[in-house]
């Protein structure tokens, strides 16, 4: 019945638009093509980009919200997953509502709208777990959370397409930027430190591990503050802050009453041929081998979701704390093999934990295209 509700206010047409879009092929494009491609932004390039998104975006788009309407155990008819399903059905809508981009107004007023889609798009995530929360809620407590393999897999998709469809989108978008700042191009550094961004990622994690409980172990940093390489500095801020503040987190609680100085974290960065590997170590007591395949499972975690407490589905704010809603590493995983790379978790249990993230130094790889 609730799935019913969801398409009242989408017409059949739209419906079956969304079903045609959505068999097309999707086109991926590389890092190292977006940087070249983007280096120059002229009226020309921007508008070749303009007519491309035009394109590819309602099919990308299409893709999520036919899979939204079929989601096993019942997901799809959760209130939360409905509301995403909107969204995405709201921005097909919009994207196909648009004439052909023929010239540079055409392209300014397009690349508005796509602006616009970015920000209604920003609480999915969070929006996606409070709809997993709720089918959570009403099942059976003695379903084996491993067998639920076939959400895993759809939340894999459905995050790894939002990543790319915001990048895209923020990439156009930010192309647009009169002054950009040195050695950017959209949203790429052309020369981006990771020692550096691993140090702004670390301060900001442990800020909060300082805020939550009084005190915070220390972060040593290893490696050549010189050495730099192409990618994207948010996404690699985001992965770190996350593994970084689970060493915190885990580091804090083991040595909280205990008399002795919790030993630090260390961060090594490391540059290969093929990748930049970063490794964080913690001693943190580890995680016993047999939950070592939970960690990156959506459906793991007893933290409670940050939308939780909100009635008003629209207008909650994501807060960050340290347990977070348990998808940090999941998503940090899709965020590092969006452009080639891959997180690895290696445990000692009694001991502590290495976090292994590799970075593809090439950026020749095409985006994986769920």
């Amino acid at each position: 019945m609730a799935a019913r509700k969801a398409t009242e206010s989408f017409s059949k047409s739209l419906i079956e638009e969304v079903h045609k879009w959505g068999c097309m092929k999707q086109t991926g494009v590389s890092l190292r093509y977006m940087m070249e491609f983007g280096s120059k932004p002229t009226e020309r390039n921007l508008l070749i980009s303009g007519q491309f998104l035009h394109k590819e975006l309602p099919i990308r788009i299409a893709r999520r919200a036919i899979e939204l309407e079929s989601l096993p155990y019942g997901l799809s008819e959760k209130p939360a997953v409905l509301k995403v399903r909107d969204w995405y059905l709201d921005s097909f809508r919009d994207l196909r509502a648009f004439p052909d981009i023929k010239d540079t107004n055409d392209e300014k007023e397009f690349t508005k709208m796509i602006k616009a889609i970015k920000v209604r798009h920003n609480n999915v995530v969070p929006m996606m777990a409070l709809g997993v929360q709720q089918l959570k809620k009403g099942m059976d407590p003695k379903i084996v959370y491993e067998d639920l393999d076939a959400i895993h897999q759809f939340l894999d998709r459905f995050y790894m397409s939002r990543i790319g469809i915001r990048m895209l989108i923020g990439q156009h978008v930010e192309l647009h930027n009169p002054n950009p700042p040195p050695h950017c191009v959209g949203y790429i550094h052309t020369k981006m430190s990771p020692v550096e961004v691993a140090q702004n990622a670390s301060e900001d994690a442990r800020a909060i591990c300082l805020r939550e409980y009084g005190s915070a172990p220390e972060i040593n940093i290893y490696g050549d503050l010189g050495f730099t390489f192409p990618y994207v500095p948010t996404h690699l801020h985001l992965m770190v802050f996350e593994l970084v503040k689970n060493s915190l987190r885990a580091v804090q609680e083991r040595y909280m009453d205990s008399d002795r100085v919790a030993p630090p974290i260390r961060i090594i960065v490391a540059e290969g041929i093929e990748d930049v590997t970063i490794k964080v170590s913690d001693e943190g007591g580890g995680i016993p081998r047999s939950g070592l395949p939970k960690i990156f499972t959506y459906l793991y975690s007893t933290a409670k979701n940050p939308l939780d407490e909100y009635t008003d589905l629209g207008t909650a704010d994501t807060v960050i704390t340290m347990a977070g809603y348990g998808y940090g590493l999941p998503i940090s995983r899709l965020y590092a093999r969006y452009f080639g790379g891959d997180l690895q978790i290696i445990s000692m249990e009694g001991y502590g934990t290495d976090a292994y993230l590799h970075l593809s130094r090439l950026g020749d790889s095409q985006e994986p295209l769920p």
